[in-house]
């Protein structure tokens, strides 16, 4: 059966589901991000939670994923396929579509900003759909939105529409309210 990867990377924790060709979901999984154990281990935790379910896809459904969507917060150089900076991960410019396409062994890959990609979703299959525009806004680590217009989403002037900002919750290390400071 044909079918996709889909990952979506945040602060805590990494979701991850097979969708098949009616947006139909085929198995779902999470597992923490790990961040504190820093970048590297992020983006390797990353690769090997993607080629778990690579594996997962072919076995139950007799061929590999056309194609893998990868979800990453902060921001993003989509075109170039780069997560350019993440303050809650600690990573700069990590070229991870290339990584996650290489893992993968070819697979088609997009990488795209956490919260702009789940509000072109919104926008095209939920709340959204049908409105000429809307606002999406998401409560995680970090607080980001999406402005919906015209069936496109917003990207900004620099490519880093999205991220609102940062509310404390609890203190991080040393009193820090997060990794941005």
């Amino acid at each position: 059966m044909r079918h996709v990867i889909a990952l979506d990377v945040g602060g805590t924790a990494i979701k991850a589901a097979l969708i098949g060709p009616d947006h139909e979901l085929l198995h779902e999984a999470r597992r923490p991000t790990g961040r504190e154990q820093g970048p590297e281990a992020v983006v390797a935790g990353i690769l090997e939670f993607a080629a778990e379910l690579a594996a997962a896809g072919e076995a139950a459904y007799g061929e590999p994923a056309a194609a893998a969507g990868l979800a990453v917060p902060g921001i993003v150089d989509a075109a170039a396929g780069t997560a350019v900076y993440a303050a809650n991960l600690g990573w700069r410019d990590v070229p991870l579509r290339d990584l996650l396409s290489r893992r993968l062994g070819g697979t088609p890959v997009a990488l795209g900003h956490d919260v702009r990609t789940g509000g072109l979703a919104e926008g095209r299959l939920g709340a959204g759909e049908g409105a000429d525009r809307f606002l999406f806004v998401a409560l995680g680590t970090g607080i980001a939105g999406a402005i919906g217009i015209d069936g496109r989403i917003e990207a900004g002037a620099h490519g880093c529409a999205g991220e609102i900002g940062h509310i404390a919750v609890r203190p991080g290390p040393a009193g820090r309210p997060c990794g941005c400071g």
